[in-house]
């Protein structure tokens, strides 16, 4: 063989190689195997747009903190009302869930819901009100070994002090976003039929324990008694569960939507705020229905 040929040869397998390598590591990026795949479809304009919050005047909103026994902490929390509704009207409430490192400022500092919430109403949706509390930065909206209760405090602080605001939490509804969408869900489950509603942004989901955020449950048992996976109950509610393709808990999501033929879908998007800026007025239109009706 000459020198000539032997390095042609060289030069065909190397490049050979190459491509391989290269078209070996776009497909496990698509298929999930390797990390960075929200990164580059995000790079590539494959994630969809980010949510623009709305350029719409905010309603009027009333915060205020109660000392909690279910959370043996003090929570704070905000009311939020569609512009041109008074602080004393006798609206439906939504409850929002907060994900995790959030708190009951989450809903307006980081999603404009303030704002979405009236441009919903100004566009025909019946006006509600839309109610953050503080659940923890990693409670994961149910009850720990700690004493922490978010769902006790929920049900039985939050909507009482509601309605003796003159609120309607007879029936109400529930949205969350990540943790939050994840304890929406769990909340829909637990609560019998006054939660009417349920609307799950990327809601945190996983088929296994070994998978699971660290500190997000406290061990197997904890995490097998709070599962919204084969819970009947969600059959009797409105859902609305929506995650973006490029979202970790996609698969998750997939298999639950399935389960309980949840309104909503699989969308362009990754695990960010964007995205649930862009989901948030789809998700207030159809629990502002559901819990009018």
């Amino acid at each position: 063989m000459s020198p000539r040929i032997g390095r042609r040869r060289f030069l065909a397998a190397t490049a050979g190689t190459a491509i391989g390598a290269v078209v070996a590591a776009a497909a496990g990026v698509e298929t999930g195997v390797l990390p960075g795949r929200a990164r580059i479809h995000a790079k590539l304009g494959l994630t969809g747009e980010d949510g623009v919050v709305p350029d719409v005047a905010a309603g009027q909103a009333v915060a205020g903190t109660f000392k909690s026994a279910a959370r043996r902490t003090t929570v704070g929390w905000t009311a939020l009302y569609p512009q041109g509704q008074r602080l004393d009207a006798r609206l439906p409430v939504v409850l929002m869930l907060h994900g995790r490192g959030g708190d009951h400022t989450s809903a307006v500092n980081d999603l404009g819901a303030d704002r979405y919430l009236t441009q919903v109403v100004q566009s025909g949706t019946a006006p509600f009100a839309l109610v953050a509390v503080d659940g923890g930065q990693d409670s994961y909206w149910h009850q720990r070994t700690t004493g922490d209760d978010p769902q006790r405090m929920l049900t039985a602080e939050l909507l009482p002090l509601l309605a003796e605001r003159g609120l309607r939490t007879d029936r109400y509804g529930v949205l969350g976003w990540s943790m939050g969408g994840y304890g929406a869900l769990l909340l829909a489950a637990d609560a019998g039929d006054r939660v009417v509603a349920a609307g799950a942004m990327s809601p945190a989901l996983w088929h296994e324990y070994a998978d699971v955020a660290p500190g997000a449950y406290d061990g197997p048992d904890d995490f097998a008694r709070h599962q919204v996976f084969g819970r009947a109950e969600l059959k009797d509610v409105a859902l609305r569960i929506d995650c973006g393709r490029d979202d970790p808990f996609a698969g998750a999501v997939r298999d639950l939507r399935e389960q309980v033929h949840a309104a909503g879908g699989i969308e362009a998007g990754a695990h960010t705020a964007g995205y649930w800026r862009r989901m948030l007025p789809d998700h207030l239109r159809f629990l502002g229905g559901e819990i009018a009706s």
